[in-house]
């Protein structure tokens, strides 16, 4: 049994997940990447009317654009849950991470591609 919440959820001995889990949960991922997203952005933004401005520093130094370094990052995280879908379990950090992580740098992607609309 897990916990999502004050909901207790009984994983099945197949795998499966119920809707209303697979709600619950989504509702606590958003939570999570939003808890990620804003300590990111006190630790490495460090600009309050920048969300980038930690990706356009780093691209200027490397001649890069922000959604390309952006990529690297994202890509780091990527290629972490790679390794724990072809079975390395021990990892610095536990792959749950790496997915909020992956969903808060695609979020930001998002805010890139909205800010140039």
């Amino acid at each position: 049994m897990n916990e999502i919440g004050d909901h207790k959820v009984t994983k099945e001995r197949d795998g499966k997940m119920s809707r209303k889990d697979m709600a619950l949960l989504m509702r606590e991922i958003i939570e999570d990447v939003e808890g990620a997203r804003d300590g990111g952005q006190e630790e490495y933004a460090r600009n309050e009317g920048n969300a980038f401005a930690n990706f356009e520093r780093i691209g200027a130094w490397l001649g890069k654009s922000r959604e390309e370094v952006l990529m690297v990052y994202l890509l780091k995280h990527v290629d972490g849950i790679i390794s724990w879908v072809d079975g390395n379990d021990s990892q610095r950090e536990d792959v749950t991470g790496r997915i909020t992580d992956a969903i808060t740098y695609l979020c930001l992607l998002r805010g890139m591609v909205e800010s140039e609309r």
